[in-house]
């Protein structure tokens, strides 16, 4: 039985799993946190680029 217990308490594969876990939890945040702020960015820009391009539209379009 103690040596039983003595295997189980040296036995790391378990907490080696739940690290690898957590390093992919955090990894799968840092990703997730960077294509919101990516996407937001890119929005805006392609929100600006719209505008511009209406702007000119509406500027070059001849009147009769």
């Amino acid at each position: 039985m103690t040596k039983l217990f003595a295997r189980f308490v040296k036995d790391e594969s378990g907490a080696t799993a739940i690290e690898y876990g957590l390093i992919a939890a955090l990894i799968s945040v840092a990703l997730i946190t960077g294509a919101t702020t990516l996407g937001g960015a890119l929005n805006n820009t392609f929100s600006n680029v719209a505008t511009q391009m209406g702007k000119g539209v509406t500027a070059s379009t001849p009147t009769p």
